[in-house]
């Protein structure tokens, strides 16, 4: 039989016992209890030549060495282009399970839609759904595990992952002066470095305070490019998880997040996702909270 789907358990009036967490490690802090400590940084000059981008650089270079992890505004990725991919995504999720299940990524395959997860080494699972696949290098690329539905998803999921290459290689490019080496060095091996996109769907859950969307963790790879709606989630610490916050969703920027393979010199930072129980839409078959993460893994 195929598995339930998480909008299947989340019509349930308990949580299933696969999904609950030990006291210690459920949400401290509130979802929606938003930190404006997380530095939000303008793009706007960072291929000029001048004052304007060593003012960039420093506060990127001062944002990793603090946090590890910033927002970016004025970025240079089309609004149009990133609503585009989001409205894709939440009809995506909004699919029936068995149009889902089509892109079942269980039995090995590398990439499609997965139900649920956990981390390496444990049993109790993360209360979200995941369309995942690599998207880069492109010759790699598997179209036969990219959604084929909602109409458009492989064409804007396309371009959407080559402009954030783009961003993620300017970044890089900052990285690679603060670390002292010439100012290519990281963009050049990015081209040839994986690219992994990750659609996180958080539904409606009928106890949030004994789960968490995904667990403490810290990113793999070198970079990660992160897309959060409005409704907030995102926790980070640089305290090794004695105090959280919650990152303050900002419409349009994206969070960058250094990978395990990108702190040398910087921070890694360690992060988590909570879910929450306040009600964001009128309509009765929305009366918990749900959201949306874009996650482009470089």
């Amino acid at each position: 039989m195929a598995p339930s789907t998480l909008t299947e358990l989340a019509g349930k009036e308990t949580l299933q016992a696969s999904f609950v967490r030990d006291e210690d490690e459920r949400p401290k802090v509130a979802y929606n209890q938003f930190s404006d400590e997380i530095p939000v940084i303008s793009l706007a000059g960072i291929n000029d030549v001048g004052e304007k981008r060593a003012e960039i650089c420093q506060k990127i270079v001062e944002a990793c060495e603090n946090w590890g992890i910033f927002q970016v505004v004025d970025h240079g990725v089309d609004t149009k282009l990133i609503s585009e991919m989001t409205r894709l995504a939440r009809e995506f999720f909004a699919l029936p399970a068995e149009d889902k299940l089509r892109f079942d990524m269980s039995g090995g395959k590398k990439g499609g839609f997965i139900v649920s997860s956990h981390l390496q080494g444990e049993t109790v699972q993360d209360w979200r759904e995941i369309v995942t696949y690599f998207s880069y290098p492109i010759k790699s690329r598997d179209y036969s595990r990219w959604p084929d539905m909602p109409e458009g998803w492989i064409e804007v999921t396309k371009e959407y992952s080559d402009k954030l290459m783009g961003l993620a290689c300017k970044l890089l490019e900052v990285l690679s002066e603060a670390m002292g080496l010439e100012k290519e060095a990281l963009s050049k091996a990015c081209v040839e470095m994986d690219q992994k996109v990750v659609v996180n769907f958080y539904p409606k859950c009928p106890q949030p305070d004994l789960t968490l969307g995904l667990k403490r963790h810290t990113d793999p790879g070198t970079i990660t490019l992160l897309l959060q709606d409005q409704v907030g989630g995102l926790q980070a610490t640089r305290d090794n998880g004695n105090t959280w916050i919650t990152v303050q969703p900002v419409e349009g920027a994206f969070v960058v997040n250094l990978g395990d393979h990108g702190h040398v010199s910087l921070t890694a930072c360690l992060i988590c996702i909570v879910v929450g129980t306040k009600s964001f839409y009128n309509k009765s078959n929305f009366k918990w909270i749900k959201c949306l993460y874009f996650k482009i893994i470089i």
